[in-house]
């Protein structure tokens, strides 16, 4: 379980391939607190550390991952958000975050407001996801809220802080992301398709 609290932003250093699986090697602030079998999200994707080397650790994506995510297209020297996984009795500053990404999303638009930016993305709506006004997304792990909520799009304000601290700052129009919806609103929907009203 995760909060989409941005905790680092990694450094891809090492991509190896091996039959359908892809090790990532990633360099960051945090890898002196991590151990071998924890859980760390990147750029939202739930992932196992599986090997530590000084401020070095590599994590492991199946293919399954691979299709579903932006994983598949990360290059050495990449920024990925990093976030580990909540402690019980800590504080969720952002929203519920399972670290299983629904589906990849586009950056369609980048405007730049009085400090602050608006980026609108858009993401195949036919896979039954939803965005509600003023309701949670998890963009590349980021907690967030929606504007402009449509179909098929919506939009986010990013404030200067997140977009230092996370990898918003490299995204440009094209930029593929990987998106998880509220998990609540996920129940919503799969009951209403069921048609579910009474229990």
């Amino acid at each position: 379980m995760f909060t989409g609290i941005i905790e680092d932003i990694g450094i891809i250093t090492s991509l190896r391939e091996e039959n359908t699986n892809l090790h990532i090697t990633v360099k960051s602030n945090i890898t002196s607190e991590l151990k071998i079998d924890q859980s760390v999200a990147h750029n939202g994707v739930c992932l196992t550390v599986v090997d530590i080397d000084n401020d070095e650790y590599t994590v492991t994506a199946i293919k399954e991952t691979l299709d579903k995510t932006n994983l598949g297209t990360l290059q050495r020297n990449d920024k990925v958000n990093l976030e580990r996984a909540m402690k019980l009795g800590d504080r969720l500053d952002g929203h519920i975050v399972q670290g299983h990404v629904d589906q990849t999303g586009i950056c369609t638009n980048i405007k730049e407001e009085n400090g602050s930016w608006f980026f609108t993305f858009q993401y195949d709506a036919t896979l039954n996801n939803l965005t509600i006004e003023k309701g949670s997304i998890t963009i590349n792990g980021t907690s967030l809220t929606v504007v402009n909520s449509e179909k098929d799009t919506f939009s986010v304000a990013i404030i200067p802080y997140t977009y230092t601290h996370t990898n918003f700052n490299t995204f440009k129009e094209g930029t593929v992301v990987n998106l998880e919806f509220d998990v609540l609103g996920k129940y919503v929907t799969k009951l209403l398709a069921m048609n579910i009203t009474n229990y």
